[in-house]
């Protein structure tokens, strides 16, 4: 597949079918990964993969702290506030979703709690978390935002969907409990691997992008 496909055709799939993705195809996805480039190839990622049971005990666990109502907790904190701009990309992509949903949903049964899908994991067969060691700077942050983009892109390539939300890591003292993940180790992001459900209403929508032309300012050329 050509990376402008991959790039056109990715998309956040927000549930997932059940079929399992064979560990040979993740790692194969991981390994082209890894050509991903960091700051003086300090190479700062440190992954862990969890699937079958491992990762249903986590699901399972994550809704514990749904019903009770805890708060998130990342280790990655999220910002207070937004700029008026990126919020109001935020407002608008929560309002077209609500109305795609609403449209798609005409049966409230069709379609479990938002939040629930989203401590489900959005039903993924895998999970990869991306971690670095806590003594590190944004500037590692920066390094595992790339080596995200490139593990999505080649599951693309590879005929896997994606999707990276904060949600997978709102619970990070459940994560280390689980796969054993160090303490030094700070979780960055989740990154959910597996086969969307095409009819799902969840994979209906697609956000929309900011042009070149918004985006772009041009000097001397």
């Amino acid at each position: 597949m050509e990376v402008t496909d991959a790039l056109q055709r990715r998309y956040t799939a927000r549930a997932f079918k059940s079929d399992p993705v064979d560990r040979i195809t993740i790692e194969k996805i991981l390994e082209s990964s890894l050509r991903t480039p960091s700051w003086a190839n300090t190479q700062p990622w440190e992954i862990f993969v969890a699937g079958g049971e491992i990762l249903n005990k986590l699901r399972d666990a994550y809704m514990v702290e749904l019903r009770n109502c805890v708060p998130r907790r990342p280790d990655l904190a999220a910002p207070k506030q937004w700029p008026p701009a990126l919020q109001g990309r935020i407002d608008t992509l929560r309002a077209e979703r609500t109305a795609t949903l609403d449209r798609l949903c005409l049966d409230k049964s069709v379609l479990k709690d938002i939040s629930e899908m989203n401590y489900h994991f959005f039903y993924a067969p895998a999970v990869a978390y991306l971690c670095m060691d806590r003594t590190l700077t944004p500037w590692s942050v920066f390094d595992l935002g790339l080596l995200a983009q490139s593990i999505m892109l080649a599951a693309q390539h590879f005929g896997v969907d994606s999707a990276t939300a904060v949600t997978l890591v709102a619970h990070p003292d459940l994560i280390r409990e689980a796969l054993k993940i160090p303490d030094d180790l700070l979780i960055i992001i989740g990154i959910a691997l597996g086969y969307a459900d095409p009819d799902h209403p969840q994979n209906q929508y697609r956000s929309p992008r900011r042009s070149v032309q918004d985006t772009v300012t041009f000097l001397g050329m």
